[in-house]
């Protein structure tokens, strides 16, 4: 049994290593880098939507320390419903033919998995947004308000600046999670790299649904470790003695939570 199970697996290996070396894989509209960038294009579309909602309705409710408990726990329920209940619920409403033109033209290709995408993006930002902003050392706010700074110029220069590694953080959050389910868009025909896992589970080939599940990760990881590099770049690092920045310190627990 060791034996032809390690023959399975080698042979399974032997044929992804195949696959991937076929040249038609590479080319033509259903070839890895065609898909890899629609993929992308899905992803990127649904995550600023989602950042358009989200991120100044919870900069605006963390500077004005309201409505922290109905959007958080809106945000919270958000979560708990899973994408493909709001893809099918979406489905039931919209269909699944081709959208208006106006949203064509800004790179939608299909309702639904856009409205299951951009819900599955919006609680990780707006949480981290607003518990960013809002916990911010009151102090600091009241000192900057002494100063003659409007309620704008406290968010804009003291509040956003403080919050922006706990802001960052939920946009890695959002990024990484919205490319792990873009998969979805390939079921009503918006196209990306789900494409090889339905195309495959049809018709039973193995080694299309391993490929597209690992291109998958592996434009995850990449997404990841970029969003970092932006976040190492535009969030200034405390001095020596310097107190931590709130989402510095209380990153991890709120993206987790």
């Amino acid at each position: 049994m060791v034996a032809a199970g390690g023959g399975l697996t080698v042979g399974f290996l032997g044929g992804m290593v195949d696959w991937f070396t076929d040249p038609s894989h590479w080319s033509g509209a259903e070839g890895i880098p065609h898909l890899v960038w629609q993929h992308v294009q899905i992803s990127v579309i649904s995550v600023l939507a989602a950042l358009v909602v989200a991120l100044p309705a919870g900069l605006v409710l963390g500077h004005l320390r309201r409505g922290g408990f109905v959007a958080v726990n809106l945000s919270n329920v958000g979560r708990a419903l899973p994408a493909i209940a709001i893809l099918l619920i979406a489905v039931l409403r919209f269909g699944i033919g081709a959208p208006p033109t106006w949203m064509q033209s800004v790179g939608i290709g299909s309702i639904p998995p856009f409205l299951a995408l951009v819900a599955l993006a919006v609680p990780p930002v707006l949480t981290n947004a607003y518990v960013g902003v809002a916990s911010v050392d009151r102090e600091l706010v009241e000192a900057a308000r002494g100063m003659g700074m409007s309620g704008a110029q406290v968010l804009r220069r003291v509040e956003v600046p403080l919050a922006l590694p706990l802001v960052m953080a939920g946009i890695r959050t959002t990024a990484v999670a919205v490319v792990a389910t873009a998969t979805l868009a390939a079921y009503v025909g918006w196209g990306g790299l789900g494409r090889y896992i339905i195309d495959g589970y049809a018709v039973q080939d193995n080694e299309k649904v391993f490929a597209g599940a690992l291109l998958v990760a592996l434009l995850s990881i990449v997404v990841e470790v970029l969003l970092a590099l932006v976040q190492r770049a535009v969030v200034r690092r405390p001095e020596p003695g310097e107190p931590a920045r709130t989402g510095e310190r209380d990153a991890d627990l709120v993206v987790s939570a």
